[in-house]
């Protein structure tokens, strides 16, 4: 099979992820994505060097705090270990308030419904997205399933 194919049949085709690409291990190399998902240089340099932070004395890793930016979006990251990387969209809400002739501009951070899963496998990088209409568990079933695979075929 492709590597396209893996992105359009194995990831997007399952329903539980609308955006996918996979690249090689060190983030540098696009080895398929679908339409309109880029991922630049920069946010995949955020991605490999959240893998290769072995995070704090109780294992918290940095992104954990900074989040991370896919596809010009950030991303509150939920889960970040040595295999994978959670992340759910952050909103922000922009609100005017005037308290006695101020006028005060405030944004609220929240999660968002929508989300990432990225697996690394021996020789790749699964990057996904997944809609607010799919639950969070049934993505990342679907992007770590595909890892096994890969790493059981050598990647």
């Amino acid at each position: 099979m492709s590597w396209q194919a893996y992105v359009d049949q194995s990831l997007v085709g399952t329903g539980n992820v609308d955006k996918a690409a996979i690249f090689n291990s060190e983030g540098n190399s696009v080895w398929a994505a679908s339409p309109g998902f880029t991922v630049s240089p920069n946010e995949m340099r955020e991605v490999v060097n959240a893998f290769k932070d072995k995070g704090d004395a109780n294992g918290v890793k940095s992104v954990q705090s900074t989040g991370l930016h896919v596809a010009g979006e950030k991303f509150i990251v939920l889960k970040a270990d040595e295999r994978s990387l959670y992340g759910k969209k952050v909103r922000t809400t922009t609100c005017l308030t005037t308290c006695m002739e101020i006028a005060l501009l405030t944004q609220d951070y929240t999660q968002g419904r929508e989300g990432i899963v990225i697996v690394k496998t021996t020789q790749a990088l699964l990057v996904t997205h997944y809609p607010e209409t799919v639950q969070p568990g049934a993505a990342a079933n679907t992007v770590e399933q595909l890892a096994d695979y890969l790493i059981g075929v050598g990647y």
